[in-house]
């Protein structure tokens, strides 16, 4: 089985057909989720005993790039679980089956969903706003928010954080999974934005939300560490969600191609003979044949467990840069091929040209990147005295 095989052309048609109206109304992907459930594209990374598709981090790579081409909203969202999915899958990979529990429920159709980004919080996994408390049995009560939580209106586990200080000498970082309907968890109705407005990324607000002991997952120091957890996360979320943009630098291009052939110049000849038509159309193919290469050896690298030793960080948060930046170069150059019409509402590309801006709020940001790639080519810049 192959991604091709789950969204097949009849299946993207639909999702496709959908997408415009998703983001006019701005409404969550409800029929979408449905359609890709009972597809079984929900249970990608769950071994085919499970009724999963046994797939690994290259082909759900794939599946992602190519489900983005046609809803990057639904893509973009469906992302969060595929994420956790991935998590789990490649702590298996190295003998950690601590997370068998996620990939069991992904194949029986329970939908995850990331309750990690928080206002302000430039650490992201390496420390939290929320606080964690323990509650004597094992279990903690969570508080604080959470921002940009796709898949707000369906999902039903979320992941979340926080950090312990009940000791005051060695603050703790803990992890785990609440369902939906946790007592002490409400979520916003506040997504109204650009872009990517399908995904309903609502406002979660924790308030002493109580998460079980036999689902609280990792703890982990506060501050920079190598925990395979925390690696997975970052890992897996930097490498599918430049996946995603991929697929909508890929589809730019196809626009492209036929906004070239459809016009005609001027001159009443056809615009795919323009010579400039021309040039931006092979220069936009060329930027994004640049980075399906790098986006494929990634995954293949993360599946097969390469060390990339202190340089794992800056190559998984370069790609994510410069797969949202081309992604974004690219949707404006098939702009520009197309002309006015694609300034227009309802027109594909003008959708498009308002998703793609979504890459730039993810994490790694453009300055954490450059950051991560300068200490790891030049080192740290030393503390003043």
């Amino acid at each position: 089985m192959n991604p091709a095989d789950i969204l097949t052309p009849e299946l993207l048609d639909r999702l496709r057909s959908r997408a415009a109206g998703y983001d006019r109304d701005n409404t969550f992907f409800t029929e979408d989720l449905e359609d890709l459930r009972a597809a079984g594209y929900l249970a990608l990374f769950a071994p085919t005993a499970a009724g999963g598709a046994g797939f690994g981090i290259p082909q759900v790579v794939q599946a992602q790039r190519l489900l983005a081409t046609a809803a990057p909203a639904t893509a973009l969202a469906v992302n969060m679980h595929q994420v956790w999915c991935g998590v789990a899958h490649l702590l298996s990979l190295r003998g950690d089956d601590s997370l068998a529990f996620v990939l069991d429920d992904a194949a029986r159709g329970e939908l995850y969903a990331f309750g990690i980004s928080e206002p302000g919080n430039a650490a992201v996994l390496f420390d939290s706003f929320t606080d964690a408390r323990p509650q004597g049995d094992g279990s903690y009560a969570f508080t604080g928010t959470k921002i940009f939580t796709s898949l707000s209106p369906a999902w039903t586990r979320l992941g979340i954080f926080g950090r312990d200080d009940s000791d005051p000498e060695e603050p703790r970082l803990v992890f785990g999974f609440a369902p939906r309907g946790t007592e002490g968890i409400t979520v916003k109705d506040d997504w109204n934005t650009m872009g990517m407005r399908a995904s309903q990324s609502c406002t979660t607000v924790l308030d002493n939300a109580v998460v079980a002991a036999d689902r609280l997952v990792r703890t982990t120091p506060v501050g920079p560490h190598r925990d395979a957890f925390v690696f997975g996360i970052f890992s897996l979320f930097e490498t599918l969600l430049s996946a995603v943009y991929t697929g909508v630098g890929d589809r730019a291009v196809e626009l492209a191609v036929e906004a070239a052939q459809g016009r005609t110049t001027a001159g009443g000849s056809p615009a795919a003979h323009d010579p400039h038509t021309r040039w931006k159309v092979a220069d936009a193919a060329i930027r994004m044949d640049g980075i399906h290469p790098q986006l494929e050896a990634i995954a293949r690298d993360l599946e097969a467990g390469t060390d990339h030793g202190n340089l794992w960080f800056p190559r998984l948060s370069s790609l994510k840069y410069r797969a949202t930046e081309t992604a974004r170069s690219v949707v404006e150059t098939a702009v520009r091929v197309s002309g006015g019409k694609s300034y227009f509402r309802g027109a594909e590309l003008e959708r498009l040209y308002r998703d793609v801006l979504a890459g730039m709020f993810h994490p790694s940001s453009e300055d954490s990147v450059h950051a991560s790639v300068a200490n790891a080519w030049l080192g740290p810049v030393p503390d003043k005295d």
